[in-house]
């Protein structure tokens, strides 16, 4: 393997641990029997704190994977003609 190889599948590693993490730390979307009812009890203000953590969440898991597939395909054609 050579140098190249070697730092793209640590990246390729990297990347992948991060989209898992990312993916476990945001949270669902069902909000269970309370929307049916109409029950809300969270104020605006943390409506709109938890949707910014959770769009920066989302932008940051997107990131990660369109990295880590590019990184995948760099890191299989490096491997496929041995650069």
């Amino acid at each position: 393997m050579t140098v190249l190889n070697i730092v793209l599948s640590v990246v390729d590693i990297i990347l992948a641990i991060a989209i898992i993490v990312l993916f476990l730390v945001q949270e669902g979307n069902d909000r269970g029997i309370g929307v049916v009812a109409g029950g809300s009890s969270d104020s605006y203000y943390n409506k709109a704190k938890g949707r910014t953590i959770e769009e920066q969440l989302k932008k940051a898991t997107v990131a990660c994977c369109i990295l880590f597939a590019i990184t995948s395909i760099v890191l299989y054609l490096s491997i496929a003609k041995s650069w």
